[in-house]
């Protein structure tokens, strides 16, 4: 279980760096995008890091085939896109701060729930 929790976390914290900087970057280029589009682009690009680190690093012992893994971790990572946006929607929106802030909140709120769902059904053991 140390080994998934720390490969879990290595893994989450490079998507999660990927996603902030897609957003960043796409802020920075694109000003006048939608900062909601801009999370859920970053959210596409960092999901192959996420994927490709779950699968191989923190549940690397699976005996989940690996086209049912994907299908699974699509789910549960659109489960997690959705939180990330409603939490980020409502900091940004309601309470006015600023995205990158509110991205990094919405992101802890959502690997939360990414873990449970990962640990238990995706790459269920």
């Amino acid at each position: 279980m140390k080994s998934t929790a720390f490969w879990f976390l290595a893994t989450g914290a490079s998507a999660a760096l990927t996603h902030i900087a897609v957003f960043a970057w796409l802020q920075q280029v694109q000003p006048e995008l939608w900062p909601e589009a801009a999370n859920a682009l970053g959210f596409a690009i960092a999901f192959g890091v996420s994927f490709g680190g779950h699968r191989w690093l923190s549940f690397k012992g699976t005996s989940t085939p690996m086209r049912q893994s994907l299908r699974r971790f699509g789910v549960t990572a659109l489960a997690g896109l959705a939180c990330n946006e409603l939490v980020f929607m409502l900091l940004t929106r309601h309470y006015g701060w600023w995205g990158l802030w509110a991205l990094g909140v919405a992101l802890g709120v959502a690997s939360a729930q990414t873990f449970v769902l990962s640990r238990f059904w995706a790459f269920q053991r």
